[in-house]
């Protein structure tokens, strides 16, 4: 009788730890992302002055940082890094980021609430801009609310100026990614799918933080 209650106690003990174990590896998973988002607050005060508090821009020109994957930041920080794409000052400022620097900036970003659009989509140009969306399968990678998701940007409720730039910059392949997939996708759009897209898009409304 002893053994096996002895048995069936070891057998208990086992069975908790492993409960617990999921919520031990949770709790210092969140530590640690806690403390990359602490960090990458830190060294983020000198991007507030193009990308804006917290990663809202306020620039029609600079692209919001706030509420994007961080995946994507790491990713677009690395093509910055390695000359994979061009622009100034993120050519210069990207250079000498480390991998630990760019994983805190993403951290701390990707935590950050993304604002209100600024820009009102013209009344025309809602049912215009959906169905360009669609025909040239936008949710596909961006996500079904365009917020985007892994190393695919938030496009929804960003800057209408930017979009704009980067569309045409897609279309005129001088614009540097990974895949070449954004590349191939604007040359079937025109310069009014383009102006017509990034109105749409920068009036959509943006989802809570992930």
């Amino acid at each position: 009788m002893r053994r096996s209650r002895s048995l069936w106690l070891k057998r208990a003990g086992a069975a908790a730890v492993r409960a617990a174990l999921p919520l031990l590896l949770l709790a210092a998973f969140s530590e640690k992302a806690l403390a990359g988002v602490e960090e990458g607050r830190a060294k983020a005060q000198s991007c507030v002055a193009c990308h804006g508090p917290d990663g809202n821009s306020a620039n029609p020109l600079i692209p919001s940082l706030s509420g994007q994957p961080k995946q994507f930041i790491v990713s677009a920080l690395f093509q910055f890094r390695e000359g994979k794409r061009k622009a100034e000052p993120m050519t210069g400022i990207a250079a000498n980021l480390s991998n630990a620097d760019m994983n805190d900036l993403a951290a701390y970003f990707a935590a950050q609430p993304a604002a209100a659009p600024q820009n009102k989509t013209a009344e025309a140009h809602v049912v215009q801009g959906r169905q360009i969306s669609v025909q040239n399968n936008c949710v596909a990678c961006h996500a079904a609310n365009l917020m985007g998701q892994q190393h695919i940007p938030r496009i929804a409720g960003q800057q209408k100026d930017y979009l704009r730039a980067q569309l045409r910059s897609f279309k005129a392949s001088t614009r540097g990614e990974m895949d070449g997939v954004m590349t191939s996708a604007a040359q079937a759009l025109s310069e009014a799918d383009i102006e017509i897209l990034a109105d749409y898009l920068s009036g959509l409304p943006v989802a809570a933080a992930r």
